[in-house]
């Protein structure tokens, strides 16, 4: 009897774990945001599909067509719209033109304004965009339809600004921010992206002090289906990744929130972020934020948002939002040590606890700890090592990415079981002195550096519990510690494949040690199931499957493609040309254009090309020239001033040109601009890079450079001119991508780029 009750709470564990992360979003037949709101997530995407129809970045053909929808659609409700154009070049040198798309609804009353936010450019060259930002323009489109139907007027102008070029540098939004009348109306901005075509939607808040108004407020308005944490507003607080939104809080002081997808990680800036993969249910999960906020902060004082004191928070299924201050981590913590020490003098003194027991205590959570970190940290160069074309997924998240997650998280939690078997003849009490000291010693740690993960502590109060539980108890009831194990089974689950699926299988190591961490909070549980062995077994033997399931999956196909890259690229100064690609495993189509012959690149010169992610060519072939006309290079001016040079230069395309990259030596750049744009004193003095500056062209426009530098100094200018045609151009007879290559994302790719060197 006793024996089957204990049995019974594994099942219920199970079920616990998959609630933990079932209830992060809508699921199929979700209808509650259009039942209250009238939010239809069909209606949205219909939106998403017309958007995605073809690649729409800054400059491409149907960049405007899909403007012209957007602007329909909004017309079609009765607003004014209005197009702000203009240039910019952001604070990543990046210059581009920026066409936003803006309309007002006009409140009954006086105070600040709320906008809503996203963009409607794709990323080049061949990203559909259906996600990023399709998806984000098309809530809010939706929403505004569902708000506007219930005829009632806001206290609170709505302002809904969709924005151009954010996938060059946030140009748009620097446009907007910067140079529009309407942003010193703006109160709070509520922001929609995605970085992938799938999975809940992740609520970040972007704060220039405490986030103590804005949580209160977010709270109030109650959204169904909360995903987020004080975890992550600390992470993302010290990431590089900006949102359109940063704009407006680093240089406004604007504050407000963004809600983005993440997971299929794999689709993100790819063709195929297409209507077909985006996730409903993460479509409806914006819709499920947009319209409770909008309807709450349409009527709310957005004036008064702002605060210096900060809070943590976080979602848990039933209560939704738990949140307490800032103020309270460090007498938690302290609260949570005393407690500690008080149940160690009470177990000694009765006779729980015994010296030598507590400390081979330390045993089972070191070596699971040392074994699964060093496997976790070591995962993604094994992998890659089996299967190196997953090195030509540059988001690193590979198709079969959440089957790696599960594997190694089965074989985590075998590690546990094992090395607790190990130990069977230890008492409990003296088996839960070393998780509660270590979770302490990482609660601290959390508290001095990342004081928003410091909610990690509620679940050590509940191991605490069963400690003093244990210590009087040597039969506590399996139900009792099943409840007790909730707290880090609803907090820790969603960990343990989070932060892989965002970041990457690099972080396959969160994977490993989130699960060896949330073992020993349910330690107090586990380690009454007999069998012990068998459950590592069989736990293993899931990590076998898992493996080979990965490995039955690693091939590419038509519907999970690999990515592939070819450039062309003529030096008109040599009148040599070349083949280059970025694939670490070359394609058979990649292979064949370029050759037996082909080889690493023998200079960096050609392999320095603005991207993402740094990426450079990894192989190299001889190419036929092509008589293809190159730009036309003036120098416009020439002089010398209070110890400056001042150069203007004049770039002429004389051809159908998308992108224009500009390199200089080591003479130093005092200014610069940019066909008037001036870039960023800062940018200039902190690049690490030659690069000076991209110019992504609409319109085939020249560019004027003016640059000021040492007088009498000389200066080199390297130009790499891209047009994206290499595949349809009539001087070349490349053959179609198979079906299974798509172009990868984040570099230069299927370009004709004509490399030209002055030295003035």
């Amino acid at each position: 009897m006793k024996n089957s009750r204990l049995w019974v709470t594994l099942p219920l564990l199970i079920l616990a774990i998959f609630w933990s992360y079932r209830s992060l979003m809508p699921k199929n037949g979700n209808t509650s945001v259009e039942e209250e709101y009238g939010f239809s997530t069909d209606k949205a995407l219909s939106h998403v599909e017309v958007i995605s129809k073809q690649p729409h970045a800054v400059g491409f053909p149907a960049h405007a067509t899909v403007r012209a929808y957007i602007v329909a659609e909004l017309e079609n409700m009765g607003l004014e719209v209005s197009l702000q154009e203009g240039y910019t070049a952001g604070d990543w040198a990046n210059y581009s033109k920026a066409v936003n798309i803006v309309t007002r609804i006009q409140g009954s009353g006086e105070g600040k304004a709320l906008l809503l936010l996203s963009h409607y450019d794709s990323s080049p060259h061949s990203s559909l965009g259906a996600s990023d930002a399709g998806s984000g323009v098309a809530t809010i489109l939706e929403g505004i339809r569902a708000y506007l139907a219930k005829n009632v007027t806001p206290k609170n102008d709505i302002i809904i600004l969709i924005t151009d070029a954010e996938e060059l540098g946030l140009n748009g939004a620097d446009l907007f921010a910067n140079q529009h009348p309407w942003t010193k109306d703006v109160g709070l901005v509520l922001n929609f992206e995605a970085r992938g075509s799938g999975g809940p939607g992740n609520m970040f808040m972007e704060t220039n002090r405490g986030n103590e108004g804005l949580l209160k407020e977010f709270i109030t308005a109650n959204p169904q289906f909360p995903v987020t944490n004080s975890l992550a507003y600390s992470i993302y607080k010290l990431l590089p990744n900006d949102t359109d939104l940063t704009v407006f809080r680093e240089d406004q002081d604007i504050e407000g929130f963004f809600f983005a997808f993440f997971d299929d990680h794999f689709d993100y800036h790819t063709v195929r972020d297409s209507y077909k993969r985006l996730d409903r249910n993460s479509l409806t999960h914006l819709g499920s934020y947009l319209m409770p906020l909008l309807t709450h902060f349409s009527e709310a004082d957005l004036g008064n948002l702002k605060s210096l004191n900060d809070y943590i928070y976080f979602n848990i299924p039933v209560f939704k939002m738990v949140s307490y201050p800032f103020d309270w981590i460090w007498p938690m913590w302290l609260l949570a040590l005393g407690v500690f020490l008080v149940l160690l003098v009470l177990g000694f003194r009765n006779g729980s606890l015994n010296i030598k027991e507590v400390f081979l205590g330390f045993i089972p959570i070191l070596s699971t700890l040392l074994i699964n970190g060093v496997l976790g940290y070591f995962a993604w160069t094994m992998i890659t090592a089996l299967y190196p074309g997953y090195k030509d997924i540059l988001q690193g998240f590979t198709y079969n990415g959440h089957t790696y997650i599960l594997a190694f998280a089965l074989f985590s939690l075998a590690i546990c079981f094992w090395a607790y078997h190990m130990f069977k003849k230890i008492s409990i009490p003296n088996l839960l002195v070393a998780p509660a000291l270590l979770w302490l010693l990482i609660c601290w740690a959390l508290a001095q550096y990342l004081p928003g993960a410091s909610f990690f502590i509620l679940p050590v109060f509940a191991l605490l519990v069963c400690l003093a539980i244990s210590i009087y108890q040597k039969e506590p009831d399996p139900f009792l510690l099943l409840f007790l194990t909730l707290p880090a089974i609803f907090i820790y689950s969603p960990y343990i494949a989070m932060f892989p699926i965002a970041l990457g299988l690099k972080m396959l190591v969160t994977t490993t040690l989130f699960a060896t961490l949330t073992f020993w909070l349910l330690l107090p549980l586990l380690r009454r199931y007999p069998r012990k062995k068998f459950l590592g077994s069989l736990l293993f033997t899931g990590f076998l499957g898992a493996m080979a399931m990965a490995h039955f999956q690693s091939g590419f196909t038509e519907e999970n493609a690999k990515p592939s890259s070819l450039v062309y690229i003529l030096d008109t100064d040599t009148k040599k040309a070349q083949w280059a690609t970025y694939e670490h495993q070359l394609s058979d189509w990649t292979s064949t254009i370029l050759g037996s012959e082909n080889t690493l690149p023998e200079t960096t010169s050609s392999t320095t090309i603005y991207s993402k992610y740094n990426s450079r060519f990894t192989k190299v072939a001889t190419a036929p020239v092509k008589d293809i006309t190159g730009p036309v290079v003036t120098i416009e001016k020439d002089t010398t001033l209070n110890g400056n040079r001042i150069l203007e230069v004049g770039i002429f395309p004389q051809r159908s040109v998308h992108r224009l990259d500009v390199y200089t030596d080591a003479t130093p750049i005092k200014r610069a601009s940019v066909n008037g744009i001036k870039l960023s004193e800062f940018y200039l003095k902190e690049r690490k890079s030659a690069r000076l500056f991209t110019h992504y062209i609409s319109d085939n426009d020249s560019t004027m450079l003016e640059l000021s530098i040492p007088a009498g100094a000389e200066l080199e200018l390297t130009l790499y001119e891209a047009s994206n045609d290499l595949l349809e151009h009539a001087m070349f007879s490349i053959p179609q991508r198979p079906k299974d290559l798509i172009p990868m994302p984040f570099v230069l790719n299927d370009a004709i780029i004509l490399k030209k060197t002055i030295r003035h």
